[in-house]
């Protein structure tokens, strides 16, 4: 089994920054992408910021200059740098890993949220 566990939420004023930290533990051979999403209420389930191994990161045309994405492959954790937050970027957001358990066994864990609200 895997475990995927966000953490970083809260309140935070427009203009603020937030920084969302995500960690996988468990069975764990090889981690292949990592990102972040996020669900407004109302809305669909959107990716905010994705990386995989090797490759540079892509963004949201939403979050593009505010929000920077980066991974510890040591640790098995992604992170994402929020700042200039707006009230729109208010959501739970999800820390979503491509993994493989085993040479030839892929799995995509989702960990449970984390709420970000911006507001005054």
């Amino acid at each position: 089994q895997v475990q995927v566990v966000e953490s970083g939420g809260g309140l935070v004023q427009p203009g603020g920054s937030l920084r969302l930290s995500c960690t996988a533990s468990g069975s764990i051979f090889s981690i292949t992408g990592m990102g972040w999403f996020r669900q407004a209420p109302g809305k669909q389930r959107e990716l905010v910021a994705s990386i995989r191994s090797g490759d540079t990161a892509n963004y949201a045309d939403s979050v593009k200059g505010r929000f920077t994405i980066s991974r510890d492959d040591a640790k098995n954790a992604v992170y994402l740098q929020m700042n200039s937050l707006k009230p729109e970027d208010t959501a739970v957001y999800y820390c979503n890993i491509d993994l493989f358990t085993s040479p030839t066994t892929p799995l995509g864990s989702w960990g449970q949220g984390t709420q970000v609200t911006v507001s005054s």
